[in-house]
């Protein structure tokens, strides 16, 4: 199942439209989701300014009521299913999302301030769910682009590639594996500078050994692969510029344990050029 956020926005249905043509291909159903503050959603009929919880209500209704027919408007063949539920937004989503197969979001809701390029409940969002979450900024008219994936040789990044890959092969698209590595230095030995090609066959290597095995599960996904010497953001910004897709991992190998959100995601959050999905740490086999 497919979850949505909404909040009256215009992002929020923006977000609608590309998570309804995202559960079309997964052959999944959508829940549009609606989180308004616990005291007027509990607040009894009797009790005093009662008709403020009403009004609340209302708006919250007219809000999912929206989503519902963005959702039917684009594909009347997806099952589309509301949810008015209370508390925080950004612990209410994370909380529902436990259900979900992937959680979609807008890049920017109602509530932001002007001028900012993400807002509080994609970034409160992002990073603490146990379900890949979706920022959607403004959805491409076709889905044909390239899936991009942030390579980083971690094993947090395997969420991700997995991801990246079912993504592509349902689409029926190519995927970019991109790997971004800067500076010439030996770890463990400072100062000590190695040949540029030393150190590039390096890094191909990580690169090699993250996609190794992943072409006998996934054999009709084209995949070309890229270790590029750059600062991460801006290499796989330039890399998924006209692409379908953006994945990456919600916490690199560069982070400090403890972190639940690391400073590439974080960063193309705000900057990625096309929808964005954060993929948490995969889950062990059993």
């Amino acid at each position: 199942m497919i979850m949505v956020g909404v909040d009256g926005s215009q992002a929020a249905l923006e977000a609608v439209g590309w998570a309804v043509r995202e559960a079309r291909l997964r052959g999944t159903r959508l829940r549009v989701v609606h989180i308004m503050p616990a005291w007027a959603f509990e607040m009894p009929e009797d009790a005093p300014h009662a008709d403020v919880g009403r009004w609340m209500r209302r708006g919250a209704a007219e809000m999912l009521d929206a989503g519902t027919a963005r959702a039917r408007a684009e594909d009347p063949s997806v099952e589309v299913e509301s949810r008015l539920l209370p508390g925080d937004p950004r612990l209410g989503l994370i909380q529902a999302a436990k259900e979900a197969d992937l959680l979609v979001v807008g890049s920017h809701g109602r509530g932001g301030f002007m001028g900012m390029l993400v807002g509080s409940v994609a970034l409160g969002v992002c990073g603490h769910t146990t379900c890949p979450v979706a920022v959607v900024r403004s959805a491409p008219a076709e889905q044909d682009g390239p899936v991009v994936v942030g390579i980083d040789g971690s094993s947090a990044g395997a969420g991700a590639l997995a991801f990246a890959f079912a993504e592509a092969a349902a689409r029926g698209v190519e995927l970019r594996a991109v790997h971004a590595w800067s500076g010439p230095l030996v770890e463990g030995v400072p100062g000590l500078l190695t040949p540029a090609e030393e150190r590039e066959g390096g890094e191909q290597r990580v690169l090699a050994e993250a996609l190794a095995g992943w072409g006998e599960h996934y054999p009709d996904v084209k995949v070309v692969a890229q270790a590029v010497n750059g600062h991460p953001v801006e290499v796989l910004k330039g890399a998924s510029t006209g692409a379908g897709l953006l994945v990456v991992g919600s916490r690199g190998r560069g982070e400090l344990t403890g972190l639940l959100l690391g400073s590439v995601s974080h960063s193309l959050l705000h900057h990625a050029p096309c929808p964005l999905v954060v993929a948490p740490p995969r889950r062990p086999s059993r």
